[in-house]
């Protein structure tokens, strides 16, 4: 999540300033060719380009509301992940107590049970990031070479080597039993069998008497919303931007941007024998606009793609275990997650 008020001109050349070269060439070229051979023939009147710019603005528009849309949503499911989970830490304190089994068990025994719960917990989230971070076919760091390389030198850049510093993975262990680890970590869905393995021991805790029918269904209903949290997540990750809509923007935008200075050309050619020459840098603007617009909804379409768009996931798992074990009157927490280069991840 970029956390800047506004980006900065070195920002905004990183993320699009590479496209002005060759924007610059295009432009330059069909310029040259029409001043070497006075091609008036070469020349495009601007009423029918301006109709399919204003088409194509349209329908970036569309595609920017839709890809905002998904982000949005997601991060919508995140803030309902984090008040669940408070709920869950809060309810587990309070619900699991002697008051109803026959055989009372030690204190110690007792916190040792909530913290097994609530620990569990924690490695559901940091197991559910790690899961929504996998690749999909359609993200940009499985397209192209020249895209992947792009995609993957963000990751690093904005902070994301936390995808590759096995945070999960050092996570997991910390917050799972010992002995549930190697079996949780093998399934093909961790963060599904965690919840599973949640519901098992509430089971196991009412037959013990250790909470009562009232305080089961309560807790098991959080855990259910546990798994529409992360059903709507896996919606957004695993179901794209219709590609029909994402993948024609690119075609229309770039047909508006190899028209463009066709048109550009008999505008500015009517200025005088410089006019045309003229015509470059306001090409390469109104192409630049155009590109950047596409890009922004591209980059837009997918909040757990792991670079500086995203929703901040990790950032959100340590506001969570901070209050959970605050919960446990733990003292020796870690760190909030703080921004990498304007990015929060």
């Amino acid at each position: 999540m970029f956390i800047q008020k506004n980006f900065n001109f070195k920002g905004v050349m990183a993320f699009t300033g590479g496209h002005i070269v060759w924007l610059t060439i295009w432009a330059t070229f069909v310029t040259a060719v029409f001043e070497m051979f006075h091609a008036d023939w070469f020349l495009i009147p601007w009423l029918p380009l301006s109709v399919i710019g204003t088409a194509v603005a349209f329908y970036i528009g569309f595609k920017n509301n839709q890809a905002y849309d998904r982000l949005w949503e997601a991060r919508k499911i995140w803030g309902s992940i984090v008040n669940s989970s408070r709920a869950w830490g809060s309810a587990v304190k309070a619900y699991t107590s002697n008051h109803f089994t026959d055989i009372e068990i030690s204190p110690e025994e007792l916190y040792y049970i909530k913290k097994k719960l609530i620990y569990r917990h924690i490695g559901w989230l940091y197991a559910l990031r790690n899961q929504l971070l996998i690749p999909t076919p359609w993200e940009h760091i499985n397209q192209g070479v020249h895209v992947a390389r792009v995609a993957r030198k963000r990751r690093e850049q904005f902070g994301v080597g936390l995808v590759k510093d096995g945070v999960t993975e050092s996570e997991l262990k910390n917050f799972l039993p010992e002995e549930e680890y190697e079996r949780l970590i093998n399934y093909k869905n961790t963060a599904t069998q965690i919840i599973d393995q949640q519901s098992q021991d509430l089971a196991q805790l009412r037959e013990r008497g250790l909470i009562d029918d009232f305080r089961h269904v309560e807790l098991q209903k959080i855990l259910g919303d546990f798994y529409i949290h992360q059903g709507k997540a896996e919606r957004i990750k695993k179901f794209p931007l219709p590609r029909q809509y994402g993948g024609m923007s690119v075609i229309f935008v770039g047909i508006f941007i190899f028209l463009l200075p066709f048109g550009m050309v008999s505008e500015f050619h009517k200025l005088g024998e410089v006019g045309a020459w003229v015509s470059i840098p306001f090409t390469v603007l109104v192409a630049w606009v155009y590109l950047v617009m596409e890009l922004v909804g591209d980059y837009s379409e997918n909040p757990f793609e792991g670079m500086g768009n995203d929703i901040p996931m990790l950032s959100l798992c340590r506001v969570i275990e901070i209050d959970l074990r605050e919960m446990l009157d733990e003292t020796e927490l870690p760190a909030p997650i703080e921004a990498k280069n304007g990015v929060l991840m």
